[in-house]
């Protein structure tokens, strides 16, 4: 006899445990299948180790410039083992945490691939050689992620060519690297690998890096990175079939009308990421795709009533906060519940490069298009006491206001530690907070959240330090 569960969750990331979880509160019963380890990318392959080596890399950048704080460190080396050695640590102590909150929350966790049956039951294809089980879902929720996109002719390589997955798991850092993509990913790796002392050369397709975020932003991190040194190539067309192997790699790229070529230690592909829907038994179920996507409606629902999907797989915001919001609102359906419908403007997106960059909501150029009368308030980390103390003063922040309602429309900011101050931001769009509702919450001194006050004031010419 098949084991019943109210939900099956497919995928075991930051949308599919979350969604567990959050089931399990909610009274259901509840599986989650995994073929990995239960974390998903964001823990293993994505956002915790990528992070994890972006603070030694920075912290190495840091101490090699200690002498202008006074601190003298006349030997200072680098131990790329013990650099991997931590990210490895870090990560076994949140899986393990993932791991107590399924037993916590009596959530069956099947460790193999899971696939649906024409009769919607999900066979689990056990890892190592375990067998096959069958189990039975009165729902099931799709959170297979997504895994890194290439270039046919690109495509990684045990030596030279590396995607994200295999960057992560470098033994010794190359001298120097070509990375194929200057978006959000490639962006990290290039301050990663710079502040570590590697060669960086980025070639991105569109006229400018981060080509999501807001202009100023674009403007502000290529300056700042060409200050470190990072060779930056925007409308660089990548030609695949110009790739030489041999001492290191070689590519040709098309700029400015000619054919450039580009030679580095390593090359890194990082040209966004493609969804796991294959292999998943769609082709067996009513559901419809967008694409290469899969389509849900505003409660993550497909054309099978009974199965949702959610995260990388439907498209969208590809981030894991994102996903794990998405799971929430799919099992709070499921179990009878009316959750309100996710908006991406609400969304705070992190970058996290050196400096950081943090956004939320429309850009200035995505709010004229919308047909909103804007203005614009900025002011720069350079005038704030804190970044001046911290020596970290690049940067600035900058709101989109709605003319005549003073409503804020976004929120761009380059600068430190603006990854843990833009959900001020957030709270503020959730709120319909305007631009004076900011500029009169007292934000504290000295503190870099100095800056976003000062900031709100500017959009009406009334900052302090300006």
């Amino acid at each position: 006899m098949t084991k019943e569960y109210d939900v099956v969750i497919i995928g075991g990331g930051p949308g599919g445990y979350v969604a567990a979880i959050r089931a399990s509160q909610l009274g259901l019963t509840v599986a989650v299948v995994e073929k990995g380890k239960i974390g998903g990318t964001c823990l293993h392959a994505g956002c915790i180790p990528t992070k994890a080596l972006l603070r030694s890399a920075e912290l190495y950048s840091q101490t090699k410039n200690a002498e202008r704080f006074g601190v003298i460190a006349p030997e200072i080396g680098l131990d790329f083992s013990k650099v991997q050695a931590r990210k490895e640590e870090i990560q076994e102590r949140l899986f393990k945490g993932i791991q107590h909150l399924m037993q916590k929350g009596k959530i069956d966790v099947y460790d193999g691939k899971g696939s649906i049956l024409e009769s919607k039951d999900v066979l689990v294809e056990l890892n190592n050689d375990g067998g096959e089980i069958i189990i039975s879902p009165r729902n099931i929720l799709i959170a297979t992620g997504s895994r890194p996109r290439t270039f046919y002719g690109l495509e990684a390589d045990e030596k030279y060519v590396m995607t994200s997955d295999e960057a992560l798991e470098m033994e010794t850092l190359p001298n120097s690297i070509i990375i194929v993509g200057g978006g959000v990913i490639g962006i990290e790796w290039a301050s990663m690998l710079v502040d570590f002392g590697t060669q960086v050369t980025v070639l991105e397709y569109a006229d400018r890096i981060l080509p999501t975020e807001d202009k100023d932003v674009s403007k502000e991190i290529q300056r700042l990175l060409k200050k470190k040194g990072v060779k930056i190539i925007t409308g660089a067309k990548v030609l695949p079939e110009t790739l030489e192997k041999g001492d290191g790699v070689s590519i040709k790229a098309e700029h400015k009308g000619k054919e450039t070529s580009f030679s580095a230690d390593k090359l890194l592909v990082s040209v966004g990421r493609l969804p796991n829907t294959e292999g998943i038994g769609l082709e067996k179920t009513g559901i419809e795709m967008n694409g290469i996507f899969i389509k849900t409606n505003d409660s993550y629902q497909t054309k099978e009533p009974n199965i949702y999907a959610i995260g990388d797989v439907i498209g969208g915001l590809q981030l894991a906060h994102v996903a794990s919001h998405e799971g929430i609102i799919a099992v709070e359906h499921i179990a009878g519940e009316s959750p309100n419908a996710l908006d991406p403007t609400l969304v705070s997106k992190c970058v996290y490069c050196s400096p950081e960059v943090a956004s939320v909501g429309l850009t200035e150029d995505e709010a004229k298009e919308k047909g909103f009368q804007v203005k614009t308030g900025k002011f720069s980390f350079r005038a704030i006491g804190k970044a001046l103390v911290f020596g970290e003063s690049d940067g600035f922040v900058k709101l989109v206001v709605e003319e005549g309602t003073n409503k804020l429309l976004g929120a761009h900011m380059v600068g430190p530690h603006v990854t843990d101050m833009i959900t001020e931001f957030g709270l503020a769009r959730v709120l319909n907070a305007t631009a004076m509702d900011i500029a009169h919450t007292i934000h504290p001194h000295p503190t870099l959240a100095e800056a976003i006050g000062e900031a709100a004031l500017a959009v009406d010419g009334k900052a302090i330090h300006a």
